[in-house]
């Protein structure tokens, strides 16, 4: 992505809040989409930092995928003990923000063995942690299809490792949410998996870019085909250059975002909209303060609200 000049960032900024105060003035006579980010746009920032920065950009939500980059959240000295919690929960509450999900790095694609067990575990004590915050998602990965073993292996593989996962969960309030991502992004094998993984804690997070770069399929035919399970979204625009994904501001890549955005609105989807900045895996691109406001400023551009 090109660097921003220093007078472009004074004018988008002055923009930015222009934006944000208009909105404040707003009649919504529908519901205003639910909005969140993750944290893995932030990874220099600390709890409070993130919670503010939520709160005064008008986010609803927080998607947990690391915190100063820790990314295994049962780590983080915010969850660590039952006192951290009730004071992190306060934080949230006080903000009037909500936790929708947390980004295990929970992988399903390996045959039985240790490396196969370590990620269940890590899964397992996700969904520990999200039960004691009251956050109602855990996301896994599918992730990949190893040549070593065949391709309907490793979905019965993945299938599996969710059952397993939402069998745990059995009694919490809290759901199993497979990502489209890595090699597991066409949206046969992926309603071939939800099929088989049939549990009513066990959906689906519509990663429309990771798809849409690899396959190139319509977000009108991958909606048709995965919209019984879609329970949760992540948003994010890139443009392929060289083989390697190029990030940019909403609506500035080449992801048809907004009309699978509107694809949900219309359809009355009551999940959240969960803005993905990889910028702990990117760290050449913009700042968190540029693109997590920019995402809300679009929004609400957007959606009239």
């Amino acid at each position: 992505m090109k660097k921003i000049a220093r007078k472009d960032f004074l004018l988008q900024s002055s923009l930015l809040m222009t934006g944000a105060m208009a909105g404040m003035s707003f009649t919504n006579k529908g519901k205003k989409p639910l909005m969140s980010f993750s944290t893995l746009g932030c990874p220099a920032w600390n709890f409070t930092q993130i919670t503010s920065f939520a709160k005064q950009h008008g986010y609803q939500g927080l998607e947990m995928r690391g915190i100063l980059k820790e990314l295994y959240l049962p780590k983080c000295p915010e969850f660590a003990s039952a006192s951290a919690i009730k004071t992190t929960m306060q934080e949230m509450a006080d903000k009037q923000l909500q936790f929708v999900d947390l980004g295990s790095s929970c992988n399903l694609h390996f045959a039985e063995g240790p490396e196969r067990q370590k990620h269940l575990d890590e899964g397992k004590r996700f969904l520990d942690l999200a039960a004691a915050i009251n956050c109602p998602n855990v996301r896994v990965y599918p992730n990949k299809f190893p040549k070593d073993q065949t391709k309907q292996q490793t979905m019965d593989l993945i299938t599996k490792g969710l059952l397993e996962l939402a069998d745990y969960a059995k009694g919490m309030k809290v759901k199993v949410l497979m990502e489209t991502h890595g090699e597991v992004v066409h949206y046969a094998d992926l309603k071939n998996i939800m099929e088989a993984a049939h549990h009513p804690q066990v959906r689906l997070i519509w990663d429309i870019a990771n798809m849409w770069l690899d396959t190139g399929e319509a977000p009108e035919d991958a909606y048709k085909a995965l919209k019984p399970y879609i329970h949760h979204t992540h948003i994010k625009d890139a443009a392929k250059k060289d083989g390697k994904l190029d990030f940019h501001f909403l609506g500035e890549g080449e992801v048809p975002i907004f009309q699978a955005m509107d694809l949900l609105v219309k359809d009355g989807y009551k999940g959240y909209f969960s803005f993905e900045w990889e910028k702990l895996w990117h760290p050449e691109i913009p700042e968190p303060e540029l693109a997590l406001a920019d995402f809300t400023f679009k929004m609400k551009k957007h959606f009239g609200f």
